[in-house]
């Protein structure tokens, strides 16, 4: 058995589910600086690859790509030309452009139907006042790469912050080694216009978007997922510039019960370990489809490509959580606050209703969580290990800044002045009052 039925109605089951839903938290902590036993401290290791971009630009930017992607770069040849964007547009596959525009589409749509509107003004004598939402200036896109080619996360990223009124989106992606970056990627960025694309990865890319060098200009925000390095230089370099929220491993939390297939529950629980890490947990009150999940695990592993790591996810992040109860399973999903949460029962509705904490909601057997993946519209950066308690995902609404316009006129003022007065007088600021008196004297 590849994945592990853990009964909590057992105490060695409970333990062990609990235990798991930390390791899971603890993934996510580890943006936090957690030292890896055996290892360097990583936050320090960052630390230091930020220093060397803030003190030496460029010149560290191609000395540190050769020696973590094995690429040597020239300063001409940190940004991407127009040339390479259009050349892999042009020899991109054409099944694959139009697949692309689709969920562009659909990005699109999505983004621009949840674009807050700005709230008619609130007029009192004497006074009104108004929220203006206006757009960031420059955000860069961290797109991850190297070995894999996630052209998703370009659309993922780019296309909320245009809806948004983003007027300069870039992108910074890992080269693979000889310096090119995955077609994909680069044709998808030639779609969206998108024509500042960057062959710089990990903590230094982030540094290089946050402090700026000669070949890159700093940006207003960096968004999009990474590793623990690229998690970690987000979290440093917070403050000098607005990040989207730290991103440990992907994880799904199924809630089903007997009206659920298994084979396709497995099949979700696999789609999610193949991220290695990845987290897949089925939490259940019925036995037979905790057992049937199980061993439809074991039999679609073989059609699996990446089976090695995908039945490491399974054995070390995953699990079958069994629970007395469907109203137990609501209070797991809320305690666990996965990054994406599936309903799969006899009755959607309501354990819809009843949740309060997840990145996205899935519902209904036909919703697995690829749809959010690539087409459906809303982002799949999501938060992850238990911070969507209170983190969101991404979105239109990151890019956007909420600022009140606040306009009195002098009967107005006049009108406020003596609470004014009050107010600063009990917080001892007499300049306050005094910045309202002169105006009235004259």
């Amino acid at each position: 058995m590849t994945i592990s039925i853990l009964n909590v109605a057992d105490e060695a089951g409970l333990s062990a589910a609990n235990a798991l839903v930390k390791k899971l938290r603890l993934g996510t902590a580890m943006v936090a600086g957690a030292k890896t036993p055996g290892q360097a401290d990583p936050s320090r290791a960052v630390a230091d690859i930020i220093d060397a971009v803030g003190r030496d630009g460029d010149d560290a930017l191609i000395a540190l790509t050769e020696k973590f992607d094995k690429t040597k770069l020239t300063p001409d040849r940190i940004r991407v030309s127009q040339a390479e964007l259009a050349a892999a547009h042009r020899t991109a596959n054409p099944a694959f452009l139009a697949a692309a525009r689709v969920a562009i589409r659909n990005i699109r749509e999505y983004q621009l139907a949840i674009r807050p509107r700005e709230p008619a003004p609130l007029n009192r004598p004497g006074m009104s006042e108004r929220l203006r939402l206006i757009p960031l200036e420059r955000v860069g896109c961290y797109v991850p790469g190297g070995a894999a080619s996630y052209p998703s996360s370009v659309m993922m990223l780019a296309v909320p912050a245009q809806v948004a009124g983003v007027k300069q989106v870039c992108v910074a992606c890992p080269p693979r080694a000889g310096g090119d970056i995955s077609p994909a990627v680069l044709a998808v960025c030639h779609e969206l216009s998108v024509e500042e694309v960057y062959r710089v990865g990990g903590a230094q890319a982030i540094a290089a978007l946050a402090l700026g060098t000669k070949a890159i200009r700093k940006v207003d925000k960096i968004v999009g997922p990474g590793n623990l390095f690229v998690q970690l230089a987000k979290k440093q370099l917070y403050g000098q510039v607005d990040i989207d929220s730290f991103a440990g491993p992907s994880e799904v939390l199924i809630l089903a019960d007997a009206t659920a297939t298994p084979e396709w529950v497995a099949a979700d629980l696999l789609s999610q370990a193949e991220h290695n890490p990845g987290c897949g947990l089925l939490v259940t009150p019925d036995e037979n489809l905790a057992a049937e999940v199980s061993r439809c695990v074991d039999d679609l592993l073989a059609r699996c490509s990446r089976r090695a790591a995908v039945e490491q996810s399974l054995r070390e992040w995953s699990g079958i959580v069994l629970v007395p109860s469907m109203d137990d399973a609501i209070d797991w999903a809320n305690h666990v606050a996965p990054e994406h949460l599936q309903v799969i029962t006899a009755d959607d509705e309501r354990v819809t209703g009843h949740i309060r904490n997840a990145g996205v909601i899935f519902v209904g057997p036909y919703t697995p969580v690829a749809t959010g993946d690539y087409i459906a519209g809303s982002s799949h950066v999501l938060p992850t290990g238990g911070t969507a308690r209170y983190f969101a995902g991404l979105s239109v609404f990151d890019f956007l800044r909420p600022v009140s316009v606040v306009h009195y006129e002098r009967e107005g003022l006049a009108s406020v002045a003596a609470d004014i007065e009050t107010l600063a007088s009990a917080e001892g600021l007499d300049a306050h009052a005094l910045s309202v008196k002169v105006r009235l004297e004259s």
